[in-house]
């Protein structure tokens, strides 16, 4: 397995997100922004990503996945979807350069449109998005996040099935689930077995609606152990699970903007610590 986690919650910096990693004992990050942009989008310049291959080869540091923009909660189901697709393009040749396999999407905001056409649209732009990714061998992992792949554990299913490829997998984020007001145990018992990549949260249900109360990793409602246990010990989980807080810094709400670098560390490193204590336990 590898353990690890979105960097920028950790630090601004790459060299703060790099100190938390290894203060955490871990070799492996997954990047997403370094000084405040993301380093999968056409907006991170050639020249600083230069730098960033060097920081992390000077520091041994692997990288498990790019947290990519493509289809976020930025970026409507009517926006633009040529930013998208040269986002992928760019984020690519730099996944290769790296030797990173996973680029995290969601499935855009679903803005003006009906049922019928918002599914077919998603499905149109993550195919063609996946045939980039199968010329670069690259994987696209999609999380159950903003968007239509993301309203249900189904919705995920229906979609790993339409676009029917090898190079497109399914992330599964155990907090997410909570966060957007669905049961985890009766959404983990549809998906389980058909991710390939693991986003670690926990938060506070609010039964049928949207939750920002997130907690530190086996203090919310998500039951992110005895998930975790299922798939590790029942199922032979091998692969990457990966930290996203929400506890100092929350991106996508603009939340820890004013953090330091050290107040972003202390709480990333302490989340950290508990999921590894989680883990301890399962595998002991």
């Amino acid at each position: 397995m590898i353990i690890t986690g979105i960097g920028d919650e950790s630090g601004k910096s790459l060299q703060a997100q790099i100190k938390a990693h290894k203060e955490l004992g871990w070799d492996a990050i997954e990047l997403r922004l370094v000084d405040g942009v993301n380093v999968s989008t056409t907006q991170f310049p050639d020249d600083k990503f230069e730098e960033v291959v060097e920081t992390l080869a000077a520091n041994n540091m692997k990288v498990a996945g790019f947290a990519s923009a493509i289809g976020n909660w930025s970026r409507p189901i009517n926006g633009d979807f040529s930013i998208d697709v040269e986002d992928l393009k760019v984020a690519a040749k730099r996944m290769n350069r790296l030797g990173t396999k996973y680029i995290r999407v969601m499935s855009w905001v679903e803005k003006d449109l009906p049922e019928p056409e918002l599914r077919k649209e998603v499905i149109r732009r993550l195919k063609e998005l996946t045939k980039i990714a199968e010329s670069e061998g690259i994987y696209i992992a999609h999380e159950n996040c903003t968007g239509w792949g993301g309203r249900s554990a189904n919705h995920m299913l229906e979609l790993k099935e339409e676009i029917n490829s090898p190079n497109f997998v399914l992330l599964y984020d155990i907090g997410n689930v909570v966060s957007y007001g669905y049961d985890p145990m009766d959404f983990f018992k549809v998906i389980r077995g058909h991710f390939a990549y693991i986003h670690v949260k926990d938060a506070i249900a609010v039964p049928g609606q949207h939750s920002d109360k997130f907690r530190y990793c086996g203090e919310g409602d998500a039951k992110v152990k005895e998930i975790l246990e299922t798939v590790i010990k029942e199922d032979g989980y091998d692969g990457v699970i990966s930290i996203e807080p929400h506890i100092a810094a929350i991106v996508h709400s603009g939340e820890g903007r004013e953090k330091t670098d050290e107040e972003l560390s202390q709480s990333y490193i302490t989340y950290g610590r508990k999921l590894q204590g989680i883990l301890d336990e399962i595998l002991k």
